[in-house]
């Protein structure tokens, strides 16, 4: 059987929690953004694509110590729209990262 190569089959298998309820809208924003990109040669070249795509989804870098609020990941309820930047430096990169490793 042939591995995907493809960035986006890292998205398939959502995280079992999240951080904000925005948070799985991005996931799969990124998915869907990423469709179609081949794996970058490095770790390096992986960790800098998934920084630009989360700063190109939602306006505000990886790095950031505040929620960010995305209006189009805003379905109602309380934190609706909000992304935890923590959420994904902590929990979703290290995940993407260690699928990345093994592909």
């Amino acid at each position: 059987m042939i591995r995907s190569t493809l960035l986006s089959e890292l998205f398939k298998e959502e995280p079992l929690r999240w951080g904000l309820r925005g948070d799985p809208f991005l996931w799969r924003d990124m998915e869907r953004t990423l469709r179609g990109i081949s794996f970058p040669q490095t770790e390096a070249q992986f960790i800098a694509l998934i920084e630009r795509t989360f700063e190109q989804l939602t306006g505000a870098r990886i790095s950031s110590a505040d929620h960010i609020y995305v209006e189009k990941y805003a379905h109602g309820g309380m934190s609706s729209g909000y992304v935890s930047p923590a959420f994904w430096r902590e929990t979703a990169l290290p995940l993407l990262r260690a699928r990345y490793a093994v592909i």
